[in-house]
């Protein structure tokens, strides 16, 4: 029976740093999730060893899937957050919504209750901005583009500038479908996104 004592006693200690430790959600699509490369070559396990070399105690949870919409992340988030208990959630999603030319109205609204979701939880929400090609039309590209801005000031949270603009210009960091950062320009959407969300780790 002693031994049982010690072993609860153990499993408890243990869940409780566990608890302790800051969590960062990522929410994503395809560009969070990696697709088209190795896990362990996408920004988001790049962001964990970073952490890890500067000292920061924060363990990264990538709730990414590939082809992901606003809609889609709306109706996983909140068992991610009851799971993992993030302090910090990462929001990148809203580019398919683009691609598949949904009203941007519904995007924003979801995003709207994306943040707020993620606040009612005591999380602190951090939106990406997102891009879609022209040829979508001028005036569906510029709303698309603004909607994420206007939510962001908004809600009064943090906004990662499109953390693709750095690279987009040059087909040598996509793979073969021109839409996928590869590999090697996976430290470059680290780099964008570090500036916003550094201030948030202390």
């Amino acid at each position: 029976m002693r031994f049982f004592g010690v072993l609860w006693l153990c499993v408890a200690c243990f869940a409780a740093r566990a608890a302790e430790v800051p969590t960062i959600l990522v929410l994503g699509d395809s560009l969070s999730a990696g697709y088209g490369i190795g896990a362990e070559q996408g920004w988001v396990s790049l962001l964990a060893r970073r952490l890890k070399d500067q000292g920061f105690p924060h363990r990264v949870v990538n709730a990414s899937i590939s082809g992901d919409t606003t809609a889609g992340g709306l109706s996983r988030l909140p068992a991610a957050l009851d799971k993992h208990r993030p302090g910090i959630v990462l929001i990148e999603l809203g580019a398919n919504d683009g691609l598949r030319g949904q009203p941007v109205a519904k995007m924003k609204g979801n995003l709207q209750k994306l943040v707020a979701l993620a606040a009612a939880k005591k999380a602190k929400p951090v939106l990406f901005e997102m891009m879609i090609p022209s040829n979508y039309g001028a005036g569906y590209t510029a709303q698309f583009t603004r909607a994420f801005g206007e939510v962001a000031q908004g809600s009064k949270v943090p906004l990662v500038p499109f953390f693709l603009l750095p690279i987009a210009a040059d087909k040598q960091w996509f793979l073969d479908d021109e839409i996928h950062p590869n590999a090697r320009a996976q430290p470059a959407l680290l780099d964008a996104i570090w500036p916003t969300l550094k201030p948030l780790l202390r």
